[in-house]
């Protein structure tokens, strides 16, 4: 609604009018010329907020999922966690990461574009060493530094002879120095061999497969791992000027701390976009799928569950009890000829008769129980 003057201001506004204070023209041409709107091209701006925000759900899925993965592989306490989603350009991301580091290209049919994990090598170097069954490096460096101390202070204590000391120290100066090149160069080369690429292979997978089933609630997904590569200036599977979304995690692996990105071209998400849509994920108008029953059901079908079936119950003394040994017979409550209750996850189910089956102990379902009943 439009702001409605009172009559001193429209006096005020008529005489400055008449007195040349405020040029008419001037702001006629004002309101005609052409508003304009500054772009930066090397940072595109092609997914909505409300896009995004779902982005941070997925890949807050993606995170989750991606710890345990890693942690099992691993067998050590990974968390993973998403730091910061961006759209940049292509060639943006890759001035952004280092001239040598891990690349993992996979694409994810039915969907278009080839999408990128990168590891930086401190991280690469890290993962191969604790899956080959290795030390963490941190923990050499700071037993090395206590050994050092404990050194320096038995030094000080003892009054030992001076050559004597001097050999010594030299000698554990020059192994430090020895074991320091060692793993500077483990740390600095400029490169990959092939074992280590194999090994870190299998991690890249891993996180393919996470990828892929963080996606599930928005499209069926099959994320297939195209190769690795080390060298991302000699990469040409998209375009300087690609738009793409990079996602930043944060990975901390013991006392390391370093990111993965994830790369994502702007072509993966033109055909679901209409599904990044807050309001198509909370739709009550969308119709029963047969098929969300099928998945549900094929899910539960893999749980694993506790059967247990009680033979019978008995109460004795402390004193009986004390008393027991090998070849004893305790009289129980039930009779040989009853049917005996079984129980999944601690709730009676059914009805059972024991037996054998094969040369090994087994029941038979009789009848389900009604109800439950009291412990």
């Amino acid at each position: 609604m439009d702001q409605v003057l009172t009559q001193q201001e429209i006096d005020a506004l008529l005489n400055a009018m008449s007195t040349g204070e405020i040029d008419q023209e001037k702001i006629e041409e004002e309101n005609d010329a052409a508003k304009v709107k500054s772009y930066d091209f090397r940072r595109p701006t092609k997914l909505s907020k409300e896009y995004v925000n779902t982005l941070h759900m997925i890949f807050e899925d993606f995170s989750k999922m991606g710890s345990n993965v890693l942690s099992t592989q691993l067998r050590a306490n990974v968390r993973l966690q998403l730091a910061a989603i961006e759209q940049v350009s292509y060639d943006e991301f890759i001035h952004s990461i280092p001239r040598v580091t891990l690349l993992g290209l996979f694409h994810s049919e039915p969907l278009k574009g080839i999408q990128i994990i990168e590891m930086n090598q401190q991280l690469c170097m890290k993962l191969i060493e604790m899956l080959c069954g290795g030390v963490d490096m941190v923990t050499q460096e700071q037993k090395h530094d206590e050994e050092d101390k404990n050194k320096s202070a038995d030094k000080k204590e003892t009054t030992t002879d001076k050559k004597e000391e001097v050999a010594t120290k030299s000698t554990e100066e020059h192994k430090d120095a020895e074991e320091q090149e060692g793993k500077r160069k483990a740390h600095d080369k400029k490169g990959f061999t092939d074992i280590e690429l194999a090994v870190l292979e299998e991690v890249v997978k891993g996180l393919t497969d996470v990828f892929q089933n963080s996606w599930k609630e928005i499209v069926e997904l099959d994320a297939t791992l195209d190769g690795l590569d080390t060298n991302p200036q000699l990469l040409q599977n998209m375009s300087p000027n690609e738009p793409v979304v990079l996602s930043t995690f944060t990975i901390n692996v013991g006392d390391t701390s370093t990111f993965i990105n994830l790369c994502i071209p702007y072509v993966f998400f033109e055909g679901i976009t209409d599904k990044l849509s807050f309001g198509n994920w909370f739709d009550s108008s969308q119709k029963f799928d047969r098929n969300d029953e099928r998945e549900l059901r094929k899910g539960l079908n893999g749980v694993d569950m506790d059967i247990e079936v009680l033979l019978g119950e008995s109460e004795m003394e402390l004193s009986d009890f004390l008393h027991l040994e090998v070849g004893d017979v305790i009289k129980l409550d039930s009779k040989i000829a009853e049917p005996l209750d079984a129980f999944i996850e601690g709730q009676p189910f059914y009805s059972v008769k024991p037996g054998k089956k094969n040369g090994q102990l087994a029941v038979e379902l009789i009848d389900k129980l009604e109800g439950e009943q009291d412990e």
